[in-house]
């Protein structure tokens, strides 16, 4: 489609007398994951409160879904927000709800009937493979499943935007790659447009270079990019000082003679081969 899910036009934000983010711009295309990457303090998750209109920019404009968001008021960003799903970094689920009550929660606040609200929870679950967690209180899931309930949770009501913050952030390699083939999924199967933030090497490795199939029997197959097929729906940023220093591709990424993207990317990399 023509029309972008998210763009960013020359915006820029500071906090006291530190720029944040400086003329900043970028598009986000539907059925596109942009990966956003940079060291700590350069903007990152700040690019995704201001998606949502949590933050407003003190210069250049916001656009989501061909809305333009920079001047809405609070109840105007309200309706926005029901358009994309927030994935966080420990899930931030409310621990005095089980896992059904979570998922439903913004179902209810938009007074969905109580039927349709167990029909799209329970479909949700199944989704992120947890519906016999249902029952289950947040104290009782592991670190990795907190984070698969805040996916569904995100998906609840449809949206077609999801904006993940650090969502594999201290897990296990094995449960960080299902976090990220729920994003594939998401990418490949429901063209879900999405922002991911992360600072895990493998993230990028299984973003830029995978992509999901069904097959004849309906199985899900993960496919590595090759001869058959060059991924062009994940693109990234990198921020330095508030200011996007590359944008394009992962192989030009990894070709960029740029000293910090070097130093970014080979301090990233363990002497195992595992992202840190």
């Amino acid at each position: 489609m023509a029309q972008a899910a998210i763009e960013f036009h020359d915006v820029s934000l500071a906090y006291g007398d530190r720029a944040v983010l400086n003329r900043i711009s970028f598009v986000v295309r539907y059925a596109e994951s942009l990966i956003v990457l940079g060291q700590s303090g350069t903007g990152k998750s700040t690019i995704l409160r201001l998606t949502l209109g949590l933050l407003k920019p003190d210069a250049g404009r916001i656009i989501v879904d061909g809305e333009d968001i920079t001047d809405l008021s609070e109840e105007q960003l309200m309706a926005m927000r029901q358009k994309i799903g927030m994935v966080f970094q420990e899930g931030a689920l409310f621990d005095s709800l089980p896992v059904f009550d979570n998922v439903a929660y913004r179902l209810r606040e938009q007074r969905m009937p109580e039927f349709e609200v167990e029909q799209t929870v329970m479909r949700m679950l199944r989704f992120v493979d947890l519906e016999d967690a249902a029952d289950k209180m947040p104290n009782e899931l592991s670190g990795g499943m907190r984070r698969r309930v805040g996916i569904a949770r995100a998906l609840a009501g449809n949206p077609k935007i999801i904006l993940y913050d650090e969502p594999t952030a201290g897990l296990d390699p094995i449960t960080a790659r299902t976090i990220n083939e729920l994003a594939l999924k998401l990418r490949d199967l429901e063209d879900v447009s999405s922002i991911f933030v992360t600072h895990r090497l493998k993230d990028l490795q299984v973003l830029s270079s995978e992509y999901v199939v069904r097959d004849d029997q309906g199985n899900l197959v993960f496919e590595q990019e090759g001869d058959r097929l060059c991924l062009i729906n994940t693109q990234f940023i990198m921020l330095k000082d508030g200011e996007i220093i590359f944008s394009g591709t992962d192989e030009e990424l990894q070709a960029s003679d740029d000293p910090y993207i070097i130093k970014f990317l080979d301090r990233r990399q363990s002497p195992t081969g595992e992202s840190e």
